[in-house]
C-alpha cells in the first residue's frame, strides 16, 4: 500500500471527496489538518510548490495536487498505479 499524505481542512468539501475516493480504493490516509495551525499551512504552500488550497495530496512523497488533479489521475487510469507500493 502506498503512503498518502494528506493536507486537510475538517469541513472542506473537496477534502471529503479526496478521502471517499482514497478510502473506496482501500487506501488509508494520513491527515494533516491545517484549520488553525499557520506553521502547518505554510509547510503545505512549500511541499505544494506555492499552492494554497485544501486538499493536497501526495502519493509516496510525490505531490499529485489537489482533488481535481487525483480525479483525473484516476479517470484516466494512472491513479491506482501510483497507490501501488
Amino acid at each position: 500500500m502506498a503512503r498518502v499524505r494528506m493536507y486537510s481542512t475538517r469541513f472542506c468539501p473537496y477534502c471529503i471527496m479526496a478521502t471517499r475516493l482514497l478510502t473506496q480504493k482501500g487506501q488509508e490516509i494520513e491527515k494533516i489538518f491545517v484549520d488553525n495551525d499557520p506553521d502547518l499551512r505554510e509547510r503545505m504552500i512549500e511541499e505544494s510548490g506555492g499552492r494554497t488550497t485544501v486538499p493536497q495530496i501526495f502519493i509516496n512523497d510525490k505531490h499529485i495536487g489537489g482533488y481535481t488533479d487525483m480525479a483525473l489521475l484516476d479517470r484516466n487510469d494512472a491513479l491506482d498505479t501510483l497507490l501501488v507500493d
